[in-house]
């Protein structure tokens, strides 16, 4: 009865640091979704001469994230919009994201869709992006991420929140992941 007991006392601080980490990875996969998207959208755009549309999916029955326009928490849809109605036909579905658990994914510019063109360039976004944040924490959250979008394409996402001392997050990342070596000069 003593070890059920100390078990359940360590089970039990342990759960705060566990939801933490599962909050982190909802928001860096929905994060990374939402690039992947991007980079998708694009090619298909580029091999199908454009007419391709990223929409948010509205809400279902086992979704109610996307209340509003600019809320994409139900996931998305990508399509190749043969009849320019901004709406996905059976026949013209590319893929779908689901969105992820407990996450709310909201579009900045407050739009419910973004267009490609045949040269790969982002229309309806007005180059800003899309906050990621655990439905319990908002944007003050440590895991809350952003994306980053460009009407090039360019896609970026970062951590939102960061303690005082650490570097910013775009700055860690890229000498992380950058292939050029940094450069000195001698002085």
């Amino acid at each position: 009865m003593v070890a059920i007991t100390v078990l359940a006392v360590l089970a039990s601080l342990a759960a705060p640091s566990f939801t933490s980490l599962i909050e982190r990875w909802r928001a860096r996969d929905a994060a990374e979704a939402l690039v992947s998207t991007v980079y998708l959208a694009r090619a298909e755009a580029m091999r199908r001469g454009g007419g391709i549309v990223v929409k948010k999916t509205s809400n279902t029955s086992d979704c109610a994230l996307a209340g509003t326009k600019q809320s994409w928490g139900c996931g998305w849809v990508v399509f190749h919009d043969l009849n320019n109605d901004k709406n996905p036909d059976a026949n013209e579905v590319i893929r779908t994201y689901s969105g992820a658990a407990r996450t709310n994914v909201m579009h900045n510019s407050g739009g419910e869709y973004f267009t490609v063109d045949r040269n790969g360039v982002i229309g309806s976004l007005n180059a800003k992006g899309f906050n990621i944040t655990p439905v319990s924490g908002g944007i003050s959250s440590p895991a809350a991420r952003g994306v980053c979008v460009s009407s090039g394409g360019a896609s970026k996402s970062l951590r939102i929140h960061r303690a005082s001392k650490s570097p910013p997050p775009e700055t860690y990342e890229h000498r992380q992941h950058s292939s050029q070596p940094e450069r000195h000069h001698a002085h």
